[in-house]
């Protein structure tokens, strides 16, 4: 198994930057797939981008499209969140998600493996 551990997460002022890192442990994350969702308040759980790792493309939701990158260092077991541009609809919860096989649905429901999440909030 795996273990995902969150960091990064704080108050932003809208417009600046932000980067979410999710380091692994327990295991390797080569082979996994992997991911970043969020969880804004009053609402569902939602992709935002992900890694796959068979084929090594990207994939991200429209809201963040342009504005964040997600990025992988398998040598330090680690997966990175860069944000730009943040906006206020950008506060939310966010969790770092991992596994074996990503496909439509897990960009919807998610991987196998979840972390506890780190707040991003964006001030007007």
């Amino acid at each position: 198994q795996v273990q995902l551990a969150e960091s990064g997460g704080g108050l932003v002022q809208a417009g600046g930057s932000l980067r979410l890192s999710c380091a692994a442990s327990g295991r390797t994350l080569r082979g996994y797939s992997v991911g970043w969702f969020r969880r804004a308040p009053g609402k569902e759980r939602e992709f935002v981008a992900a890694i796959a790792w068979a084929s090594g493309r990207i994939y991200y939701a429209d809201s963040v499209a342009g504005r964040f990158t997600i990025s992988r260092e398998d040598a330090k077991n680690t997966v990175f969140l860069q944000m730009n541009s943040v906006a206020p609809e950008d506060t939310a919860v966010y969790y770092c998600n991992a596994g074996e096989h990503m496909s439509a649905a897990t960009m919807k429901d998610g991987m196998d493996y979840w972390g506890k999440g780190t707040q991003v909030t964006v001030s007007s």
